[in-house]
């Protein structure tokens, strides 16, 4: 396995991973109608490519293929972290997460936190992340059930800065 930098071109890729983990992976945690109102079919290309870019994308490869992918935000949000139905529980989300989780203590950011589905909240546990608040949110007139979820990477800092990360040294 290999994680790398997203490129461009490959933003369809992306999306059949992110359906299939919808589809393949939430079904037992929500409807049909949730789960194609949060994974429609048809989707706005352009758009999901300017996400892609702007989330500055991590993707993890197994055998030359994107199996997953995620981000990191310099707040220590994570807005996406979708691994392939037929990847998972592979070891490849948790191999992910933690290079996310190395990527963030070598920038120094005090605690990683995402909005992650119920279906996801289990491996975020099991990664340290706790539960701080419940959600409820709205996607394409369907209602589906989240949790707001954090994780420390600094003890003793509270997790919270102005910026999300600790302050560097003057030298």
């Amino acid at each position: 396995m290999r994680i790398r930098p997203y490129l461009p071109g490959e933003e369809a890729r992306l999306r059949a991973i992110f359906h299939s983990a919808v589809h393949g992976l939430a079904r037992r945690d929500y409807s049909a109608e949730q789960l194609h109102a949060w994974a429609p079919p048809e989707y706005d290309a352009a758009l999901w490519a300017q996400r892609m870019r702007a989330n500055q994308t991590l993707v993890a490869e197994v055998d030359g293929e994107p199996a997953a992918f995620t981000d990191l935000q310099p707040s220590g949000y994570i807005d996406m972290f979708f691994v392939a139905a037929s990847h998972a529980r592979r070891g490849v989300g948790g191999a992910l997460l933690r290079h996310v989780i190395q990527l963030a203590t070598e920038r120094r950011i005090l605690a990683l936190h995402s909005d992650v589905s119920l279906t996801a909240e289990p491996f975020f546990a099991r990664h340290g992340f706790k539960v701080e608040t419940r959600n409820r949110v709205e996607v394409r007139g369907a209602v589906l059930a989240n949790a707001t979820m954090r994780k420390l990477l600094f003890p003793g800092s509270g997790g919270k800065s102005e910026h999300g990360t600790i302050a560097r040294a003057a030298s």
